[in-house]
């Protein structure tokens, strides 16, 4: 029987229970049920804003654009990131006229401080700090530099539902997540996005919007005469969530810390039955983070041949992520990042999912290290 890299669990009839609250009341667009998620999310967090989207894709572009807005950043202005991370990160800097400085990673594969300050140059106007895999790696350190440094902090947290570290959630200037339809909390697709100025949330909630100045449910459920008239004084885009993918999140998010526990249990596994493996390196968790434990990473020689040996095996690993500078758009792009480079070319995500039992494991585990 194959093992898959991602199979996604969904409390089935509770889902249901919930989108057929929303079909009856004829209301599945952004509304009741995005204001009711977004209420959730905000208690669950601690974040003082959270706005529901259509993916974290567009939370990333809406995060740029509105800080460079804001902060009156120019074309051309810099944002260091990481090579390592799925496209969506890079692109919303592009999508602003904005240019990516790629700085390396440290042994958790996310941002190392010392080499973003090595790339803090006149034109740097903010860090994406991405939380790999649901890591934290350094991001204390990440944030206190940019707070030195007077920059912008957006911290690409599409991995990262449910992360804590020293006990509490990561905040920034903009923190997105991701509710892909593999994610640690799946709907079809969709996402958040975190502020901590209400004001900020405000102008995200008109540009998600397309720039429209009242949404379509505040508009028709108002008592005021002539609520269909609006105003349109942004150039936005239609990036807002809708019901039906809300009533999907709300019941994840009631079994998210349940389910990151049994991740993190399943990485526990993975663990004990490779910590020993001198040819295998695990990648770990920094300390005091309680990761969400999106992946399990390891990286090992000859990555292709290992995972392709593998999938004769009818096991399913991944690789996350390919260095960006490997693909044509980002060639080009600045920044030394040798670690980066080194780990695309070793990385392999482990099947890391709740339906995973201890044979499944044992395995992956047994393939894996037959071919390393």
């Amino acid at each position: 029987m194959a093992v898959e890299l991602f199979v996604p669990t969904f409390a089935i009839d509770e889902c249901l229970e919930g989108i057929r609250e929303c079909l009856e009341r004829g209301w599945t667009g952004s509304g009741f049920k995005t204001i009711e998620f977004e209420n959730a999310w905000k208690n669950y967090t601690g974040h003082a804003t959270a706005h529901f989207l259509s993916s974290a894709t567009a939370g990333l572009h809406l995060a740029v654009n509105i800080l460079k807005e804001i902060h009156g950043w120019e074309n051309g202005d810099e944002v260091i990131t990481t090579p390592l991370t799925f496209v969506s990160t890079n692109h919303a800097i592009l999508y602003e006229n904005l240019s990516p400085v790629f700085a390396d990673v440290d042994e958790f594969l996310c941002l190392d401080p010392a080499e973003v300050e090595k790339r803090i140059g006149p034109r740097t106007r903010a860090v994406m700090f991405v939380g790999l895999g649901g890591n934290a790696g350094r991001f204390a350190e990440i944030k206190a530099l940019c707070k030195a440094r007077g920059l912008s902090l957006i911290l690409d947290a599409a991995h990262m539902a449910g992360t804590r570290v020293d006990g509490a959630i990561p905040d920034a200037d903009a923190v997105v997540y991701s509710f892909h339809a593999v994610k640690n909390l799946p709907t079809a697709d969709s996402g958040m996005i975190c502020f901590p100025d209400p004001e900020i949330d405000a102008i995200a909630r008109r540009k998600a919007w397309l720039g429209i100045s009242a949404d379509t449910y505040s508009r028709n459920t108002g008592q005021s005469p002539g609520r269909w008239y609006y105003d349109v004084g942004d150039l936005g885009w239609k990036y807002h969530g809708n019901s039906i993918m809300a009533a999907i999140g709300l019941v994840g998010l009631r079994h998210l810390d349940e389910a990151n526990t049994r991740r993190r249990e399943i990485a526990g596994w993975y663990l004990d039955a490779l910590g020993g493996n001198s040819r295998i390196d695990c990648v770990p968790t920094a300390p005091g983070c309680l990761s969400a434990q999106h992946l399990f990473q390891v990286m090992v020689d000859r990555r292709d041949d290992v995972i392709q040996a593998m999938n004769r095996d009818g096991v399913s690993p991944g690789v996350h992520y390919r260095d960006n500078r490997d693909y044509a758009l980002y060639a080009h792009v600045a920044g030394a990042a040798p670690r980066a480079r080194t780990a695309a070319g070793r990385l392999i995500s482990l099947p890391l999912h709740l339906r995973l039992s201890r044979a499944d494991v044992d395995a992956v585990v047994l393939s894996l290290t037959r071919h390393v």
